[in-house]
C-alpha cells in the first residue's frame, strides 16, 4: 500500500511525502491535542502517516488516520502490536523496527523478516503495509560490513530501510550519499528521518549542514539516474538552495521518485510543510 495520500492541489512528488513524527520523540505523546494538530496538517495534502510508538496503540482507539506503527522492541513485538491494532479498528499503513543485536546485524535482519513472514501468515500484517527495518549505520564499517549484510536480508524478503539523518549523530552530505548508493543498489525503497530544525527543506542555509525534503528526493533521483557523488553530495549539502530548487523544479521524474523514497520523517513536520510550501514546488508555482 503507497504511504502517499492525494490532493488535487499537491503534485505527487510531494504528496504525502511527511510522516508525522511528534508523538515518537523523546518528549512526545498521542494527545487530543497532537491529533487535532496533525488532522489540520493532513489538509494540506504533504503528511502521509501519523508515526507512533506501539506502546501508544490504546490511545488511539477510534482513530482513523493512517499511521506508521514504530515498534519499542524487537521483532518479538511484531505480531502482538499488528494485532493490537486490528483489534482497536486501527489502520496501519508502515512498520518500523529498528535492529539493536549490534553484533549480528544480519542474524537481527533474519530474524525481523521471520516475525514479519508470521505476522502476514497468522493475518495481522496486510502484504501491503511496508516495513521499513532501521539498521545502525554508526558503527564501525559504516554501510560496508555487518550492514551491508542485515541490508541484503532487508533487500532479499522485499522489505524497506530506514535512515536517520536526525538524532544524536551528526550525519554529513557525504554519509548520507554513500547511504542511498547502497539502497539503491539493493533496489530497496527507504524512509529517512530528516532533523526537526530544517526550515528551509531547499537546502543548508542556515548553516547547519543538515538536510531537508527536497535535497533527500532530488538527490534520490539524481543517484537513481547515475549522478557522480560528488553531484549527490552537492545536494545533499544544499550550498546553492536557488540551484537545488531550480534543479528539482525541471526534474520529471521526481514523483516516480517516490517508489524510492516514500516518506521523509519529520518530529517537525509543520515547520518542514511551510518550508516545502514556500518553495512552491508542492503546488507548481
Amino acid at each position: 500500500m503507497s504511504e502517499q495520500t492525494s490532493s488535487p492541489d499537491v503534485h505527487p512528488a510531494w504528496a504525502g511525502l511527511l510522516d508525522d513524527a511528534r508523538a515518537t520523540t523523546p518528549q512526545g505523546t498521542v494527545s487530543p491535542e497532537l491529533l487535532a494538530q496533525h488532522a489540520d496538517l493532513r489538509a494540506g495534502g504533504l503528511i502521509g502517516t501519523l508515526a507512533v510508538r506501539d506502546t501508544d496503540l490504546p490511545l488511539l482507539r477510534g482513530v482513523t488516520t493512517p499511521l506508521r506503527v514504530v515498534l519499542t522492541s524487537g521483532a518479538g513485538a511484531v505480531a502482538g502490536a499488528l494485532g493490537l491494532a486490528a483489534k482497536l479498528g486501527l489502520t496501519v499503513t508502515s512498520l518500523q523496527v529498528a535492529l539493536r543485536d549490534v553484533d549480528d546485524l544480519g542474524g537481527n535482519a533474519r530474524r525481523v523478516v521471520a516475525a514479519v513472514d508470521a505476522a502476514r501468515g497468522e493475518g495481522v500484517l496486510d502484504d501491503e503495509v511496508r516495513v521499513h527495518v532501521d539498521v545502525p549505520t554508526d558503527l564501525p564499517g559504516g554501510v560496508g560490513g555487518q550492514w551491508a549484510r542485515a541490508a541484503d536480508e532487508v533487500a532479499a524478503a522485499e522489505l524497506a530501510l530506514h535512515l536517520r539523518c536526525d538524532g544524536t549523530v551528526d550525519v554529513r552530505p557525504d554519509e548520507a550519499a554513500r547511504w542511498i548508493d547502497a539502497v539503491l543498489d539493493r533496489e530497496t525503497p527507504f524512509s529517512v528521518a530528516a532533523a526537526a530544525d530544517v526550515s528551509d527543506p531547499a537546502g543548508a542555509g542556515d548553516g547547519t549542514g543538515l538536510m531537508g525534503a527536497v535535497n533527500l528526493l532530488l538527490a534520490t533521483r539524481q543517484a537513481f539516474d547515475g549522478a557522480d557523488r560528488a553531484t549527490v553530495t552537492a545536494t545533499l549539502a544544499g550550498d546553492d538552495p536557488t540551484e537545488v530548487l531550480t534543479v528539482a523544479r525541471g526534474e520529471e521524474y521526481l514523483a516516480a521518485t517516490r517508489r524510492w523514497l516514500p516518506s521523509v520523517v519529520a518530529s517537525d513536520p509543520a515547520a518542514v510543510a511551510d518550508g516545502l510550501l514556500a518553495t512552491g514546488l508542492p503546488t507548481g508555482s
